[in-house]
């Protein structure tokens, strides 16, 4: 990019009382890290058509070891469990199932785990 050129700026309203918010814990193992970041880096951003969906984070840890953060922000919880029910959130997570999968049947650790957290806004 030029210094004549500008990336395109989207803006997306704040999160506003009411509205709900989903943050999922990931846990991986020190050799799956490369891994889970490439498979969210190519993800195909169905998420982003979902009735509902606001915007969405995903939170790198600066610590050794920690938890990624996925954060994403819906109009409320109705839209968020329509989501997770839908054949697009199977589809979206397929890569990293499959992954978890291969390894149990191996015998081994999950190279990732995962703990969902759901809050409402109370206010901003």
């Amino acid at each position: 990019m030029t210094q004549s050129e500008t990336a395109p700026v989207t803006l997306i309203p704040p999160p506003r009382p009411g509205e709900f918010v989903a943050v999922n814990y990931i846990s991986c193992t020190d050799a799956y890290r490369e891994r889970f970041e490439t498979l969210f880096r190519s993800r195909a951003h169905a998420i982003e058509n979902v009735p509902g969906f606001r915007n969405m984070v995903v939170l790198k840890p600066t610590k050794e070891g920690g938890d990624y953060l996925v954060v994403s922000f819906w109009d409320k919880r109705e839209s968020f469990d329509g989501w997770r029910e839908s054949p697009s959130f199977m589809a979206g997570h397929r890569r990293g199932f499959e992954d978890v999968r291969a390894a149990r049947e191996k015998g081994e650790t999950p190279p990732m785990t995962s703990r969902m957290e759901l809050y409402d806004i109370l206010c901003d």
